[in-house]
C-alpha cells in the first residue's frame, strides 16, 4: 500500500483560477475528477480504497453548480477518513474587480449569471457566488487568493499546497501594502501603518524590511516596538484556540502602506520570535508586496 496518498477538495469562486489550478495537480500526478454527482462519491470512495496504487493522488473540482459544496465536503472527508486517507481543501479567491476583468476578457458566461430571460451582471453573480461559497470557504484548509499570481506562481503555490503535510498545522505571516488589497486568504489582519515610515528617510528609502537598517528603524521607534508586542502577545493569547478549531493553516496578514518596509520588519520579526510562543509549528514567510512598492 503507498504511504502518499492524497486527495485534494479543490474549490472556489468562478474565474479564479480552477482550470489552471487542475492541470498543475494533473502535472504532478493527481487524477482531477470534475463535478463529480454526490451519489457517487461512495463509488469513488471504494475505488480509492481497492486500488492504492491507481488513486494515490486524486483531485476532485467542486464549484457552485449545483449548489453549496459544503456537504460534498462533508461526505468525502467522512469516507476517505473512514479509510485512513485524509481530504485537504484548497479553495481559490480572488478580487471581484479581477474576477469582472477575466470574465469580459473570456467572454464566457458566470454560471450563477441567472436566466436568459432575467440575467444577473457578472457583479451580481460574484457576489451571489460569494454567498453560496461562504460555508465552503470556511471549511478550507487553504485559501489561495490568486488576484495578482501570474501562471508559474500558481502553480508553484498549489502544488505547495497540495504535498503539504496535514499533520501539522501551519502559520502563514504575510506582508503586504494597503494600496495593493487586504489578502483574500488573511484570517487575521494588523495594521502597522503608525509606526515610524523609512520611506520618509532618503538613505533608507532604498532598503526594504528586511535589512537590518529597516528593522532597527521601525522597531526602535516606541509606537513600531508597542504594535509588535501588541501582536505577538494577542497571537500567544489565542492562536491555540484557532488551532483548536480544526483549521489547516492560520494566514496573519499584516499591512503597511506599501508592503515594503513596515509590514516586512514586523514579519521577520514575528517570524524569529513566534516558535518560541507557538512550539513547532512550521511558519510560512511571504512578501507579498515586496517587488512592487
Amino acid at each position: 500500500m503507498t504511504t502518499d496518498r492524497r486527495v485534494i477538495l479543490l474549490t472556489g469562486l468562478s474565474g479564479a483560477g480552477k482550470t489552471t489550478a487542475t492541470k498543475s495537480l494533473e502535472d504532478i500526478g493527481f487524477r482531477t475528477i470534475d463535478n463529480l454527482p454526490h451519489e457517487l462519491l461512495p463509488a469513488l470512495v471504494e475505488k480509492i480504497a481497492a486500488n492504492p496504487e491507481r488513486f494515490a493522488r486524486v483531485c476532485l473540482v467542486l464549484d457552485a453548480r449545483d449548489g453549496d459544496p459544503s456537504q460534498t465536503i462533508d461526505l468525502v472527508r467522512t469516507g476517505t477518513a473512514a479509510i485512513g486517507v485524509s481530504a485537504r481543501i484548497i479553495y481559490l479567491d480572488a478580487r471581484d474587480d479581477v474576477l469582472i476583468r477575466r470574465f469580459s476578457e473570456t467572454r464566457h458566461r458566470h454560471p450563477l449569471g441567472g436566466a436568459v430571460d432575467a440575467p444577473r451582471s457578472v457583479a451580481q453573480a460574484i457576489a451571489a457566488e460569494r454567498t453560496l461559497l461562504s460555508a465552503t470557504r470556511e471549511l478550507a484548509d487553504a485559501v489561495v487568493d490568486t488576484s495578482d499570481l501570474s501562471g508559474r506562481e500558481l502553480r508553484d503555490r498549489l502544488v505547495a499546497e497540495a504535498l503539504e503535510s496535514d499533520k501539522q498545522v501551519a502559520i502563514r505571516l504575510t506582508s503586504f501594502g494597503y494600496k495593493h488589497g487586504i489578502p483574500l486568504e488573511a484570517d487575521l489582519v494588523f495594521d502597522v501603518r503608525a509606526a515610524a515610515n523609512p520611506h520618509w528617510v532618503p538613505e533608507l528609502r532604498p532598503l526594504d524590511g528586511r535589512s537590518p537598517e529597516i528593522s532597527e528603524y521601525v522597531l526602535n521607534d516606541s509606537t513600531g516596538a508597542g504594535l509588535l508586542q501588541s501582536i505577538e502577545s494577542y497571537l500567544a493569547a489565542t492562536t491555540a484556540a484557532y488551532l483548536a478549531d480544526g483549521r489547516g493553516r492560520l494566514s496573519i496578514a499584516i499591512g503597511c502602506t506599501g508592503g515594503r518596509h513596515r509590514s516586512v520588519a514586523i514579519v521577520e520579526a514575528l517570524a524569529r520570535r513566534l516558535p518560541a510562543i507557538l512550539g513547532s509549528a512550521p511558519i510560512v514567510v511571504e512578501h507579498r508586496d515586496l517587488a512592487r512598492s
